[in-house]
């Protein structure tokens, strides 16, 4: 059977859980924000416009959907897959409005309610720019991680077999010197294709890549 690598679940939910979140605060905050005076023009709860619709609530949705495949996916390519999403999500949020100056037609963004400086700092951070920018991170760390597993299959066990094969090596160069013949290394995995990563541990506990990557044998 093939080897393919897996994610312990446990490993994408804390990430996977905060792009839902997220994602969820992005696509919902427009409508329930004027509840507690944080809100972008129309300040009116649950009023919906063609610009809330490009400019948050797809980004949200993209978000949370992409978070949900990282926290309950073990399959690393599916879970990058997700953790892309989210990302794109979060770059929408982030330069959603600069290509509302090329492409008017999705709409008016509007501009923060607040009335003082912090309060539209506030505002401009907590539904676009600081929102897209936390989304990205998350999403690069779960990205990151499925990059990890993917290196994890062929990493210790090459180097395993590289240390064999330089061993065998070894052991010729010895022998051809002390009985004048060198023996052929037909034998080695190298030689026969046979370059089957081993899933036990180097000596000395040492690894590339931490043990928290598990491989798994289908």
């Amino acid at each position: 059977m093939a080897r393919m690598a897996r994610i312990p679940r446990s490993r994408g939910a804390v990430s996977g859980v905060l792009l839902i979140l997220l994602g969820a605060w992005g696509g919902l905050v427009p409508f329930i924000g004027p509840y507690f005076g944080y809100a972008y023009t129309p300040d009116t709860a649950w009023h919906f416009t063609q610009a809330r619709l490009w400019l948050e609530i797809l980004p949200g949705a993209a978000a949370v959907f992409g978070g949900m495949l990282v926290a309950v996916s073990a399959r690393r390519l599916r879970a990058g897959g997700g953790a892309i999403l989210a990302a794109l999500g979060g770059v929408w949020f982030v330069a959603g409005r600069a290509a509302n100056m090329v492409w008017p037609h999705l709409g008016v963004p509007g501009a923060p309610a607040g009335t003082s400086v912090r309060r539209v700092l506030l505002e401009e951070f907590g539904f676009f720019t600081g929102l897209g920018v936390v989304i990205v991170f998350f999403a690069a760390l779960a990205l990151g991680g499925c990059l990890v597993a993917a290196f994890r299959v062929a990493g210790p066990g090459a180097r395993d077999a590289v240390a064999d094969d330089a061993l065998a090596a070894g052991a010729a160069t010895y022998s051809a010197t002390t009985s004048g013949f060198v023996p052929s290394t037909a034998g080695s995995r190298v030689n026969s294709g046979n370059f089957m990563p081993r899933t036990a541990d180097a000596p000395g506990g040492l690894s590339y890549f931490p043990p928290r990557w598990d491989d798994v044998t289908e």
